[in-house]
């Protein structure tokens, strides 16, 4: 099949690598189509052997008691491996537990895998099931000593033989060389064939078993960053476990960078993908309104939600995901600045302020300071923090070319609001039509902080514009 390849099977105590632990191994190494070596050793895991896992394999903890540590075993496997490749059925589990055994010993495991699941798919891509019980039927294998490492190894060993003998040893080769050069790490559960993801910008989608998405990114690269969840060595918990729940991948391309941010924000708060952790969508933002008259009582009060306009940003201060979180930063600036909580209206009472009994407060609530001075300190003390106003008359475009793929997108927004992306003139007309009875509202704080910095020029290059009013 391959000039030098390693059979290899592991016994754990569990499916996860960071937790789990191995409980056997074995391994069988075939040069230019010979076995010159049979290896197997229980390993002891340091761990307890769950009940279900000693009934599957037949492997007790009074069997591993006294066998050697995985780092006892190491240096001979990794002898086995070395200059092979790693062949296994399903080979992202056995080679993410090598890896982390091997990690825990301080050694980088760097080895070539092939998994025979998607050997098995492609030599026979007619059957029905291709898991080792599956091909055991289909092919008449039998062996006393299933979910045992060499057992399951021997079994792999017969049915290479029987496939070269069946399609011919050139065509398992053939088949076995091109899952090397191309997506050979792959989950064998992938429903999707990576070749026909394109390797341009865009956002790509994972799906588990049902229709709700696990997980939303975006690339400039989508192939190759699709590709790159698959090759990590998934020491993080939540991508092992993506790993493992992926079953198929959507993508939607785009024109650049920015349009695959754009789109990536607004599916995640569309779709609500299970894993997705930032730009989920908003509980209740809050802002700080200040009042026109220096005499008012209190001078701020909090805007929510929709009352969040942007055509009153110019005296809209800050942003916030809760009312907990905006009360803290006004009272952290009230103490820095010696403003007057009760005339912020956040203390109640008359009079005297406790804050000013303590020297943390320059009397306006008594007197001792005047009312259009400490209003000048308040605005002073907040202009780092108010909201910017749509800085254009009417609508603009932000205009995204890319000559590799002949694609360019115009991105429409107005008053800090996404209006949708035209792909050509009659789209964009379409969408300043459309745009007439569109209501102002629903304002995002993830685009109005994307926008900001690309207009600004702090994040990226400053785009190509458009002024559509």
């Amino acid at each position: 099949m391959l000039p030098c390849y390693v059979l290899l099977d592991l016994e754990t105590t569990g499916a996860n690598p960071i937790h789990d632990r191995i409980t056997e191994v074995a391994a069988m190494r075939i040069e230019h189509g010979k076995v010159v070596t049979k290896w197997s050793s229980l390993i002891d895991p340091g761990q307890r052997i769950p009940p279900f896992i000693q009934q599957l394999t037949g492997i007790s903890d009074a069997m591993v008691a006294g066998a050697p540590a995985f780092g006892d075993v190491l240096p001979e496997l990794a002898t086995l491996l070395n200059g092979a490749v790693l062949v296994a059925h399903n080979v992202r589990f056995d080679h993410g537990f090598l890896k982390q055994a091997a990690a825990r010993e301080g050694v980088d495991l760097r080895v070539k895998t092939l998994c025979t699941v998607r050997l098995s798919r492609k030599l026979y891509p007619q059957a029905r099931g291709h898991g080792l019980d599956a091909i055991m039927r289909r092919h008449g294998l039998h062996t006393t000593a299933r979910h045992r490492a060499m057992g399951d190894v021997e079994v792999l060993h017969q049915w290479l033989d029987i496939a070269q003998t069946e399609l011919g040893s050139a065509a398992v080769e053939t088949a076995a060389q091109a899952l090397l050069r191309g997506s050979a790490c792959l989950p064998p559960h992938l429903e999707t064939p990576m070749d026909e993801i394109p390797d341009s910008p865009g956002v790509y989608l994972f799906f588990g078993e049902g229709d709700m998405p696990l997980y939303i990114g975006k690339s400039v690269r989508l192939r190759s960053r699709v590709l790159s969840h698959f090759q990590s060595d998934h020491r993080d918990a939540r991508e092992l476990r993506l790993v493992q729940e992926v079953r198929r991948v959507e993508w939607q391309e785009t024109a650049g960078e920015f349009g695959a941010l754009l789109l990536e924000m607004r599916l995640i708060k569309e779709r609500q993908p299970l894993m997705n952790r930032q730009l989920r969508r908003e509980r209740q933002l809050c802002s700080w309104q200040l009042s026109d008259d220096a005499e008012a009582r209190p001078l701020l009060r909090l805007v929510r939600d929709d009352a969040l306009d942007p055509r009153l940003f110019s005296r809209l201060y800050g942003c916030y995901r809760s009312k907990r979180q905006a009360v803290e930063e006004l009272r952290k600036l009230a103490e820095r600045h010696a403003l007057c909580l009760q005339t912020l209206g956040l203390e109640s009472g008359k009079g005297r302020c406790f804050a000013q009994q303590m020297g943390l407060c320059k009397g306006v609530c008594c007197g001792l300071e005047p009312q259009q001075r400490h209003y000048a300190r308040l605005q002073l003390a907040l202009a780092t923090d108010r909201l910017r106003t749509w800085p254009y008359v009417g609508p603009i475009g932000l205009r995204e070319h890319s000559p590799a793929h002949d694609r360019t997108d115009v991105h429409v927004f107005d008053q800090w609001r996404y209006l949708g992306t035209a792909r050509s003139e009659p789209d964009l007309e379409a969408l300043m039509e459309g745009r007439r009875g569109a209501e102002t509202g629903g304002f995002d704080l993830d685009l109005y902080r994307l926008l900001l910095g690309r207009l600004m020029g702090t994040k990226g290059p400053p785009p190509d514009l458009i002024r559509l009013g």
